[in-house]
């Protein structure tokens, strides 16, 4: 995904002076069909001001169910939920016939998966489903990062490492504080920048 150019929201218009910020693209929209472990249905729009951790999978994939869903359990036991949510989506592109809402629900209670899974809207003209086209994955698992802003920031094909991934998350929650700083500065310039 190519990133976007956008005015800077922290300019002030008077100045002359023409603020550009690179930014990240703004994360599609899901296109769920049911969720589970939810009593309502989840938007990114209402999961802003958290990082979001987006793990896409299929029950019959070995990777999602050895590497990806028992991942994404760990870091919605190790973060705080109100700063950090994690979501599943069921992303059917293969086996449809057995990979049924009923199915997927036994999955999820069978291996105690906690967080809240959307099932990915089927395409009318296409075996990918919906939010898996806008979101261009190439397969599952696929772990997506999307910022407290709603920005889509990594998006992972595969294993990744527990530990990477922490730092990450880390970053992500950190960078929006640093954002929430330097909203506040004085203008003038320090060891690392200079602010309006």
């Amino acid at each position: 995904s190519k990133p976007v150019t956008e005015i800077n929201p922290h300019h002030s218009a008077g100045s002359g002076v023409n603020m550009n910020i690179i930014r990240h693209p703004r994360a599609p929209a899901l296109t769920i069909e049911r969720w589970f472990n939810t009593s309502q249905p989840i938007t990114l729009e209402s999961l802003r001001g958290k990082v979001v951790v987006m793990e896409s999978f299929q029950m019959l994939c070995p990777g999602c169910v050895s590497h990806g869903l028992p991942q994404v359990s760990r870091v919605y036991a190790t973060f705080p939920q109100d700063k950090v949510a994690v979501i599943g989506l069921h992303t059917v592109f293969e086996h449809h016939e057995v990979m049924t809402a009923q199915a997927l629900e036994t999955f999820l209670s069978e291996y105690r998966i906690p967080f809240p899974v959307g099932v990915d809207m089927p395409s009318p003209d296409n075996d990918v489903p919906q939010t898996m086209l806008s979101y261009a994955m190439r397969g599952t698992p696929t772990l997506t990062l999307i910022d407290q802003q709603g920005y889509l920031r990594q998006q992972y094909f595969g294993q990744v490492d527990d530990l990477a991934l922490g730092a990450e998350i880390g970053a992500l929650l950190n960078e929006s504080l640093s954002v929430s700083e330097n909203t506040s500065m004085a203008s003038g310039c320090s060891d690392g920048q200079c602010a309006l």
